[in-house]
């Protein structure tokens, strides 16, 4: 009997083959098992989002002056503008809000402007009784209305006639105040000035301003409530709580109270104080 050699080797081939291809065959999952699993892994819960981190107020504590302080304005004692004195005033969001620009340093007119250059108020020294009361007229826009005479205003002559000032701010003296009067402070402090509506302060005062300018330290008190509607405060640093100095300071203002008058006060302040 002959021995088939190249049957033998074909049949060791197969059998090779054989157990090599199950030893390499991959059990697949059937496709409703991976739906399971697809369906398990749905139904476990998503870990929550994490909390957004509460963030510090920049506004001074309210004191139950009701509706704390709405706007935070940080004031820089420079102007923009080249050989100029006054006053930068940006917002929270380092927006210009206000600016004053001037080319002396006393005027006897102070103009404060808007980010774009329009007047807000106009501020007019008011010197009178031999010097004895520093007191200065406050405008809304400028000081001057202008007034067309005639029909036709490319024809005829364009003439400016005053306004009546909306605020009188009356720098305080020692030989002002006497006992029981109506200029005493509403808690005792030291009054810098007190602000009174129109151009007369024969009337009860609106405002009074207590606290010392020098320092930075100045809150303006209504007179019918008695409470602070804004308040001057040294800046400190975001990093190391450290004082930026007298040049740059905060004005808070409370709600319902107009921040470009509270910004007004400030240049009066300056101008009496500085």
């Amino acid at each position: 009997m002959l021995f088939n050699l190249k049957s033998w080797s074909k049949t060791v081939y197969d059998e090779e083959f054989d157990e090599q291809e199950a030893a390499n065959q991959v059990v697949i999952r059937p496709p409703q098992d991976k739906l399971a699993v697809d369906q398990e892994a749905a139904e476990e819960p998503s870990p929550a989002p994490p909390s957004p981190p509460e963030s510090a107020s920049s506004s001074s504590t309210d004191d139950g002056g009701g509706g704390g302080w709405s706007t935070s304005l940080t004031v820089w004692r420079k102007s923009l503008v080249m050989n100029c004195h006054g006053f930068t005033v940006i917002n929270s969001d380092g927006n210009l809000v206000y600016r004053v620009d001037n080319y002396c340093g006393r005027p006897d007119e102070l103009t404060l402007m808007d980010a774009a250059g329009k007047s807000v108020l106009t501020m007019l020294h008011h010197t009178k009784k031999f010097g004895l009361v520093d007191s200065w007229l406050v405008y809304e826009g400028d000081a001057e209305a202008a007034v067309v005479a005639g029909q036709n205003p490319a024809a005829e002559a364009v003439r400016f006639v005053p306004k009546k000032p909306m605020w009188c701010v009356k720098k305080q003296k020692g030989l002002l105040l006497s006992a029981g009067s109506s200029s005493s402070s509403s808690k005792g402090n030291a009054v810098a000035a007190y602000v009174y509506k129109g151009s007369s302060g024969k009337r009860n005062w609106s405002y009074a301003i207590e606290g010392s300018y020098g320092q930075r330290s100045c809150k303006v008190v209504e007179y019918e409530s008695r409470k602070e509607v804004a308040e001057i405060r040294r800046k400190e640093a975001a990093v190391g709580g450290v004082s930026l100095g007298a040049e740059v300071f905060v004005l808070s203002v409370r709600s319902g109270f107009d921040s470009g008058f509270a910004m007004a006060l400030v240049l009066l302040l300056d101008q009496m104080f500085s």
